[in-house]
């Protein structure tokens, strides 16, 4: 089927309009069980434990197990306090800070991800590189936000289930990080899901955001504690919300070279527990 839009519409307006992909539409969210691809789970990996990349650092995978890279800037933006650290923190297999002290100045961290797309004859891993900048460095020094956001391929919106004005402050969150014309990727994840007892973020809020932006809403327990003494442990623990990502973010390629058909996605929601 062909798009609708021709190819002189710009590619903010065609990202707009195309929607949020269905998980699982786009990728196999359980083939990093597989046989396959826990051989490339492997690479990941150092003596059973996950490993941690450094910014020039990348896996080494053995002749038989070919593979492309892709790789991504993702600036992770919310007010203090709502878990943007701990959240990069479990991502990348670091350890998770027990007492909050917000950011200073730019942090990056980054990690791979292999995955399997459905229209792909071998599998993509993902790099992932992530920007974290503390709210009060961004409020004192012009030059963080533009350089946090340069060639960035997503932005993360935070918020947290159990802090209602976080969850109010997305719309006006989004609008002062980026104006409608950029083309970045836009992602919105809510932290401390497992508080239920103190949430004052509703199932129908997150509908109704939903309904209104258009825009995927992620989701993801408190994140505390020491690393899981199980590498793959740690990778299932991460795999939901990184699929999810990678999931957007191929979502969002795929739409740069026109192979996507606008209006043709559903509304998508991701839980890591």
């Amino acid at each position: 089927m062909t798009s609708h839009l021709s190819g002189t519409t710009p590619f903010y307006v065609r990202l707009a309009m195309s929607g949020v992909p269905k998980s699982g539409s786009l990728i196999i969210p359980e083939w990093l069980q597989s046989p396959e691809g826990r051989d490339y789970a492997s690479c990941i990996l150092r003596k059973k434990k996950r490993r941690t990349f450094g910014l020039i650092e990348r896996p080494v995978l053995p002749p038989q197990l070919p593979a492309d890279v892709a790789s991504y800037k993702i600036f992770v933006s919310g007010k203090s306090g709502v878990g943007k650290t701990s959240l990069i923190a479990k991502l990348c297999g670091l350890e998770v800070p027990t007492v909050h002290h917000e950011t200073t100045g730019i942090q990056t961290s980054s990690t791979y991800w292999p995955v399997r797309p459905r229209d792909s004859e071998r599998p993509i891993i993902f790099a992932f590189h992530f920007w974290d900048c503390g709210e009060s460095a961004l409020k004192k020094f012009d030059h963080i936000l533009p350089a946090c956001k340069e060639k960035a391929d997503a932005v993360l919106f935070l918020f947290s289930f159990t802090d209602r004005s976080s969850f109010e402050d997305v719309p006006a969150l989004i609008s002062r990080t980026l104006s409608q014309e950029e083309n970045v990727a836009r992602v919105v994840i809510g932290t401390k899901l497992d508080q239920f007892m103190h949430t004052d973020v509703t199932e129908q809020d997150i509908r109704d955001f939903q309904q209104t932006w258009q825009l995927p809403v992620m989701r993801v327990s408190s994140v505390s504690g020491p690393r899981l003494s199980d590498g793959r442990a740690e990778l299932a623990d991460a795999a939901s919300l990184l699929n999810g990502l990678a999931e957007v973010l191929w979502h969002r390629d795929q739409i740069a070279a026109g192979l996507v058909d606008v209006g043709q996605c559903g509304s998508q929601e991701v839980i890591c527990l």
